[in-house]
């Protein structure tokens, strides 16, 4: 269970990174905030890899490239909502 969440984490991490690199602008996020992004990219990988080979949802299956695929679409839908922030002088 605890290797589990371990491998979790360094998966959340490694593809939130992945992801903040990839898409262009600064995304101020925290670490902790790049995990969680990297954990809920690997969800969403994870749910477009079960509906594209037609097998049930199944945790485990996107692996590192699904995940990091996952993590770039939710942060790029993330950059698209919280939108540009004006600085004003």
């Amino acid at each position: 269970m605890l290797w589990n969440i371990i491998v979790l984490l360094v998966i959340g991490a490694v593809a939130g990174f992945i992801a903040r690199a990839v898409i262009p602008g600064k995304q101020s996020m925290s670490v902790v905030a790049t995990i969680v992004l990297g954990i809920i990219g690997s969800f969403v990988g994870n749910l477009l890899g079960s509906l594209i080979s037609g097998n049930g949802f199944e945790l485990g299956t996107a692996g590192w490239i699904g995940s990091i695929v996952g993590a770039i679409i939710v942060l790029g839908v993330y950059v698209a909502v919280s939108g540009r922030k004006s600085v004003t002088r």
